[in-house]
C-alpha cells in the first residue's frame, strides 16, 4: 500500500481548521491538544512541530478567519464608488449585509469562546481600520471630513461600535443598546467633522442586527 505523505503546509492547514472546528464545538477553553491530535489521528510530535502551545495555535485560527473576511472587505471597498460619504456608506452596508457565517458567530458567542471572541474582535478592528482610514483620509481631501488621524479615528469608531453594541461580548440591556446606537451617528460626525445627519443611516443598520424584535 502507497503511504501518501502530505507536504509540510498541507499539514500545517488541516491542523488549523481542525482546530477551528474545535475551538468553535466544543469552545477553546474545553479544547487541549491531545482533541486535536485525535481528531486528526496524529502523533503529538506532529502538532507540536508546526505550534508550541495551544496558545500559538489559536493566534493561527483567529488569523486564518480574519484573512477570510478580510478578502471580502478588500473586495467590497475596491468596488465602491463616488465620495467618500457614498464609498464609506456602500462599505459599511456591504460588509454588515455580508457578515460571518451565523453559525459561527453562534458558536463565538457560548461561553466558553468569550476569549477567543474578544481577539477574534480585536484583530479584525486592527486589519478593518486601515479600509476606513483610507476612505476618511479620502473625505479628506474632498472636505468632506476633517481630521488629522484618519487611522486612529477609525480605529477608536470601529472598538465602538463593536465592543459596546455586541450581544456577543456582554448581554447588554436594550434600553443600554438603544441610547449608544442612537447616539453613535452624531459621535462619529463629530469625530470626523462631518454634516450633521451624515452617518444616520447606521442607526437603522445597528438596530436591526442587535435589537431584538418585541
Amino acid at each position: 500500500m502507497v503511504r501518501i505523505t502530505k507536504k509540510p503546509e498541507e499539514r500545517r492547514e488541516e491542523i488549523v481548521e481542525a482546530a477551528r472546528v474545535l475551538f468553535l464545538h466544543k469552545g477553546y477553553d474545553s479544547t487541549t491538544m491531545k482533541d486535536i491530535m485525535t481528531h486528526l489521528g496524529i502523533a503529538k510530535g506532529t502538532i507540536y512541530h508546526y505550534f508550541a502551545s495551544k496558545e500559538e495555535l489559536l493566534e493561527a485560527v483567529l488569523d486564518c478567519m480574519v484573512a477570510g473576511m478580510l478578502n471580502k472587505m478588500h473586495l467590497l471597498h475596491q468596488s465602491s464608488t463616488g465620495d467618500a460619504l457614498s464609498r464609506m456608506r456602500f462599505f459599511i452596508e456591504r460588509s454588515a449585509s455580508d457578515d460571518h457565517d451565523p453559525e459561527v458567530i453562534e458558536r463565538l458567542h457560548q461561553p466558553g469562546n468569550t476569549g477567543m471572541h474578544l481577539r477574534l474582535l480585536a484583530k479584525m478592528i486592527t486589519s478593518q481600520a486601515p479600509l476606513y482610514a483610507a476612505l476618511i483620509k479620502q473625505g479628506c481631501d474632498e472636505g468632506i471630513f476633517k481630521t488629522d488621524t484618519p487611522l486612529e479615528s477609525a480605529e477608536f469608531l470601529l472598538a465602538a461600535s463593536q465592543f459596546l453594541t455586541d450581544l456577543g461580548i456582554y448581554p447588554w440591556p436594550q434600553p443600554v443598546l438603544l441610547r449608544r446606537i442612537n447616539a453613535l451617528p452624531a459621535l462619529i460626525e463629530a469625530q470626523l467633522a462631518a454634516r450633521p445627519g451624515s452617518f444616520d443611516f447606521i442607526k437603522d443598520l445597528l438596530a436591526t442586527r442587535r435589537i431584538a424584535p418585541d
